[in-house]
């Protein structure tokens, strides 16, 4: 495997994520910002932050495997989120458990960032989702 998980004693337990990766490989794999939309542009889940969570991780997915990758490639995610405030991580998780076993997600997660935002390009975009992967 290209990337190893961890988190150093004195780090906080408490997060749903490692705090660490460390990879070994050579090839880097960077997927853009995705959102909650077909391959046609047809928007998904409108106005529900979980249904919007798991189908950005889904479209994240199909662009890891297009480079050969996977999740267990991935190195760090980077999720924004548009008016962001802490009573939202229910449904940020929930979408997230939700598609995880579907893409090959392992809980806990990367090393992740939760970036808050007013706005994403479209009033209905929810959430955006970047991986940055390593391979050998």
């Amino acid at each position: 495997m290209a990337v190893q998980y961890f988190t150093p004693e004195g780090m906080l337990r408490a997060a749903p994520y490692h705090h660490v990766a460390v990879g070994t490989g050579t090839r880097h794999v960077h997927v853009s910002g995705q959102i909650a939309r077909q391959a046609d542009g047809t928007p998904v889940a409108p106005g529900d932050l979980a249904g919007q969570v798991a189908q950005a991780l889904r479209n994240t997915s199909l662009g890891l495997a297009g480079a050969g990758a996977s999740f267990a490639d991935v190195l760090r995610l980077t999720f924004y989120v548009t008016r962001w405030n802490p009573d939202k991580i229910g449904d940020l998780m929930a979408g997230l458990e939700a598609v995880a076993d579907e893409i090959g997600l392992r809980l806990p997660l990367p090393p992740a960032s939760l970036i808050g935002v007013d706005y994403l390009f479209e009033p209905d975009v929810l959430v955006e989702v970047e991986a940055t992967a390593l391979l050998e």
